[in-house]
């Protein structure tokens, strides 16, 4: 009696389970067809990987930002909470995790502008342009050296030393000038408002008279 009752049961579980997957099927023929995308094959995706071209240089991220170049999209691939720190001027923050998302591909997937993936150094920017590489995205870079490098070179650029050869002094003042439209300040641009001491008049020390004792009149 009661295996009957158990087969009666575990009957209508599967009846119940076998029209959800024709549903389920159904739904699926339904769906609009999605065109993936085929993307590049290893070969040249590899010959994309060791040209140098994927790269720029602070120095030259610099020029094209001090200049208002149009032809560039920067794409900060960190985090929010590390993107609201700092980050370079007009980058939009696309997080490595969110970057394959429908949403946010049309920044990437297109031929208006030269995309520049940066992270703190090239290890996140790397990951989003070979995926996007592979994707067969165009015009893909990475900051060569990511944020850390350009605080190096661009904000804290290194004095050369005086045995150095003068195109070296040339680039020191080249990013000597970058850093300050960066809003950097070096001591000999801060002008010292000059301070003013004024002059206190000494108070005047009045000694303290000590009173004479008065003489002792006669006793009793």
């Amino acid at each position: 009696m009661v295996n009957r009752k158990l087969a009666k049961v575990l009957k209508f579980r599967y009846t119940i389970l076998a029209a959800i997957l024709v549903l389920l099927a159904a739904g699926l023929v339904l769906l609009p067809k999605y065109e993936k995308h085929e993307g590049i094959n290893p070969e040249e995706l590899l010959s994309n990987v060791i040209s140098p071209e994927r790269y720029i240089t602070s120095d030259e991220l610099a020029h094209k930002i001090i200049n208002q170049d149009p032809s560039f999209l920067l794409i900060d691939v960190r985090d929010e909470e590390n993107f609201k720190k700092y980050s370079l001027p007009n980058a939009i923050n696309i997080p490595l995790k969110n970057l394959l998302k429908e949403d946010f591909e049309g920044y990437i997937n297109q031929s208006q502008f030269d995309v520049v993936f940066l992270s703190n150094d090239n290890l996140y920017a790397d990951q989003a342009w070979v995926l996007c590489n592979r994707l067969g995205y165009k015009n893909l870079h990475v900051l060569k050296g990511g944020i850390n490098n350009w605080f190096n070179t661009i904000i804290n650029p290194a004095k050369p030393n005086e045995n150095m050869a003068s195109i070296d002094f040339q680039l020191y003042s080249n990013r000597k000038a970058a850093s300050m439209f960066f809003g950097v300040a070096y001591p000999e641009q801060v002008k010292k408002k000059p301070v003013v001491v004024k002059k206190v008049t000494p108070r005047k020390v009045v000694p303290i008279k000590k009173k004479k004792k008065l003489p002792v009149e006669g006793g009793c």
